[in-house]
């Protein structure tokens, strides 16, 4: 209820991103981690090929989000937001239709496209329109978002009962319904020119130092977060000898993100520095796989051991819920609000980079510990990658690298108005 009443006190259009993102979340997860499945069983396809599909789907997204952020800059972020979920919705109903590798490859590369189109457009509209209350936008962002990744994997499953077309033709409407609601209530709003081209735009964001060093840093939340995917599920599933382990790190989270997101945002919001709640939140993150690291050479299976696992994946998002929103409402403070759209797109793509050699690195971890009898290995990688991040943050913070917080910024107005 708490999450509702909240999410009344925003604008129309950010009630419609809000419930975009789940939406956008449910019909992604509902699809994508059946789809490896669906083409090499389903279709006999090789694992060569598979591994070409998929990684040309992650390849569209992760390298296009620069363009997608410029796109918001410069024709708007509303017509981006529409155009991608279009796409999106053609991308997902070619999975359904076709077989053949041309037209899984279009798919693949329509879906991915369309993602680089409007999770930068997304961020760059919530930014403008929620004003001050960044954070709390994005936090609400956060529990939406955690939601659908619950909802989705769960709708897919019993979809998946009937068959593989009525999950992506399912994924297809729920976009499709998605482009409609935002083409008929999102409002436009005016685009402010940014005084340059869009080669002019890259270099001015490339050119930031303190931006890149930031998002330099951040590489460790991404690294961390795709573990929810990767080792937290296979954790569940080694600790207990249940495949369906996997599901209870979902649950986890999305219960602690529904009952705490909002409350540690709104608190910490009031007390101490952006940017030092960011560094917390990362260690956090860090120290969430050392409970996992204690019992993962014990060779045992049973629900006892899948304690510490829960326990981590329960860390693990509340650091994401420390920093985060915080993470996001930092970003657009790094340059001009004409280029907004921009600094998000270069962000996640040094994320995607970031998350793509990080899994390398986690399952060379696995592979190297599993056979060296080390388990604890991948653990302990996740632990010091979310420690030295947290490092990295604090470092900048120090040096006074990063944009002042809102409130600090209207107190050093104030603090000139008093002196003049």
């Amino acid at each position: 209820m708490r999450t509702w009443h909240e999410m009344r006190r925003f604008p129309l259009a950010v009630q419609l991103l809000l419930v975009n993102q789940l939406g956008v979340n449910i019909g992604f997860y509902l699809l994508i981690p059946y789809l490896a499945t669906h083409l090499g069983q389903n279709l006999g396809m090789s694992a060569a090929v598979v591994g070409v599909v998929l990684g040309v789907r992650n390849l569209s997204q992760q390298g296009l989000f620069i363009i997608g952020g410029s796109a918001a800059d410069r024709l708007g972020a509303r017509g981006v937001i529409i155009a991608g979920c279009a796409l999106r919705t053609v991308g997902f109903a070619l999975f359904a239709l076709g077989d053949g590798l041309p037209v899984l490859l279009a798919a693949s590369v329509l879906s991915g496209l369309a993602g680089a189109l409007f999770n930068p457009a997304v961020r760059a509209y919530l930014a403008q329109e929620a004003g001050e209350r960044k954070a709390e936008a994005f936090a609400l962002f956060n529990v939406f978002a955690t939601t659908g990744a619950l909802i989705g994997p769960l709708l897919g499953s019993a979809l998946l009962l009937v068959d593989f077309r009525t999950s992506a033709l399912t994924a297809a409407g729920i976009f499709a319904v998605l482009t409609i609601a935002q083409a008929l209530v999102l409002p436009a709003r005016k685009v402010e020119p940014s005084g340059s081209g869009v080669l002019g735009d890259w270099r001015e964001v490339l050119g930031n130092r303190a931006f890149l060093a930031f998002a330099l840093a951040m590489v460790g939340m991404f690294t961390l977060e795709n573990q929810l995917y990767l080792l937290l599920p296979d954790g569940a599933r080694e600790a207990t000898g249940w495949d369906g382990a996997a599901g209870l790190v979902f649950l986890v989270g999305t219960v602690a993100n529904l009952a705490l997101q909002l409350r540690i945002t709104r608190s910490l919001k009031s007390r101490g520095s952006r940017a030092g709640w960011i560094a917390a939140g990362l260690a956090v993150m860090g120290l969430a796989f050392l409970p996992p690291a204690l019992v993962a050479d014990t060779g045992s299976a049973g629900w006892l051991d899948a304690i510490p696992v829960l326990l981590g994946a329960l860390l693990l998002y509340l650091g994401v819920m420390v920093a985060s929103p915080f993470v996001m409402e930092l970003i657009p403070r790094f340059g001009r609000p004409e280029l907004t759209g921009t600094y998000f797109g270069i962000f996640y793509v040094v994320s995607g980079i970031a998350a793509a050699v990080g899994n390398a690195v986690v399952g060379w971890a696995m592979d190297a510990g599993e056979s060296g009898g080390r388990a604890w290995l991948p653990w302990a990688c996740c632990a010091l990658v979310g420690l030295a991040s947290a490092g990295g943050v604090a470092w900048l913070q120090r040096r006074g690298a990063l944009p002042a917080s809102p409130a600090a910024a209207a107190s050093v107005r104030d603090e000139e108005r008093s002196k003049a």
